[in-house]
């Protein structure tokens, strides 16, 4: 497996100028100062100061830097700082002169303290000017100083200290953005994981039902067989093929009500009513309620309007999508007669004694019986929590 990304380090442009361009430079001056001093060489001391500025130089270009202690970076910054202002009136007329340059630039960017980097070039700053005194005036080195040059051998470090904010800041936002994206594949499983369930739920509903059903007239139908009893074993196998055919209606209704998930609620309502010449009325604002709910909602109304239209053939059914701030309740009813002894309504199958179990895993409830007087027909009335 790969190991993931170091979040914390400069994207983009930021990261190209850290590992290649920056270090190209120092590189470069690094060399060209070492082949000027190896071609004119100084005295000693001017020489170890060139040799520890440039190996100080290297480090802080070189070296892994953030597997370093904090008191190690400072201490290598501090050297090559004191080494390039030291080594300052000494090589002007070589690249060195721009070591204590980079170095200004280094404390700024490389240094996670602001402190530590202003003091080291403050530091940097009076040693360049104690420096160039001490060569002009008491070696005798031919240099011109200026009394601005301490000056700008600091100034910088606000370059540094630039690259280093537009780099923590790059960094932020690709840390931000590898968040997102995990974010939202996580999301994505989590949809993809619910809706798998939500799939099974419905298969474990509809063809678990029809399919044990089937086999419990099947068997039934071997042992009436058995017995001798061929026209009851016969019956038993006709009703097993009904429950079949039933099972296969379902099966359809769950698979159109999965590819309505897609539409509002009151869309996917209004269109079963309008494919069963049913009514359909919406009361209150339509807005965005639970897959689970919506799902509830669709199958009820099915089973409701084909229950109706098998025990009530002929009578009018009208449906009710009604939203209230908490709730959404489906009232499906029918002008059928609701007398003792008229059909039940309940229907079979999975039929609404399903339904009202699956509106009690909801927090629901689900009523079904005739409807109040003085009112004739028969109700169904599902309420489920948005």
């Amino acid at each position: 497996m790969n190991a993931e990304p170091d979040d914390t380090r400069p994207a983009g442009d930021a990261r190209f100028a850290d590992e290649l361009i920056r270090p190209l430079v120092i590189g470069a001056v690094l060399v060209v100062s070492l082949i000027q001093f190896v071609e004119r060489p100084p005295d000693l001391f001017a020489w170890g100061l060139a040799v520890v500025t440039i190996a100080a130089g290297a480090a802080c270009s070189y070296v892994p830097w953030r597997h370093l202690p904090d008191v190690v970076q400072i201490t290598l910054v501090s050297v090559f700082m004191a080494g390039g202002a030291m080594l300052f009136p000494f090589a002007h007329d070589t690249a060195a002169m721009a070591l204590v340059f980079l170095a200004s630039v280094t404390a700024g960017e490389k240094l996670a303290s602001r402190r530590a980097a202003f003091a080291i070039v403050g530091a940097g700053m009076a040693v360049t000017a104690a420096a160039t005194w001490g060569a002009t005036a008491v070696l005798h080195v031919p240099y011109d100083s200026s009394w601005w040059t301490p000056v700008v051998v600091g100034l910088p470090v606000y370059i540094g200290l630039a690259r280093r904010e537009r780099a923590d800041a790059l960094a932020a936002s690709d840390l931000a953005a590898r968040q997102s994206r995990r974010a939202a594949a996580s999301e994505a499983r989590e949809a993809t994981l619910e809706e798998r369930g939500r799939i099974a739920r419905e298969i474990h509903d509809v063809l678990g039902h029809a399919l044990s059903s089937v086999a419990v007239q099947l068997d039934m139908a071997d042992a009436l067989h058995g017995e001798g009893r061929d026209q009851d074993a016969n019956e038993a196998v006709r009703r097993a093929r009904a429950l079949a055919v039933s099972g296969i209606g379902e099966t359809r209704r769950a698979i159109h009500a999965l590819r309505e998930d897609t539409l509002p609620l009151s869309e996917t309502i209004a269109g079963i009513a309008y494919g069963s010449a049913a009514g359909f009325e919406v009361a209150g604002e339509p807005d965005e309620v639970r897959v689970e709910v919506a799902q509830a909602v669709i199958r009820t109304a099915q089973e409701a309007i084909t229950n109706a239209h098998r025990h009530a053939p002929g009578a009018e059914v009208n449906l009710l999508l009604a939203y209230t701030d908490r709730q959404v309740r489906l009232t499906v009813t029918d002008t059928g007669t609701a007398e003792p002894g008229a059909p039940d309504h309940s229907g079979g199958g999975m039929g609404l004694v399903g339904m009202r179990e699956r509106a009690g895993l909801l927090g629901g409830a689900l009523y079904a019986g005739p409807a109040e007087p003085p009112a004739s027909g028969w109700i169904v009335r599902l309420e489920l929590p948005r």
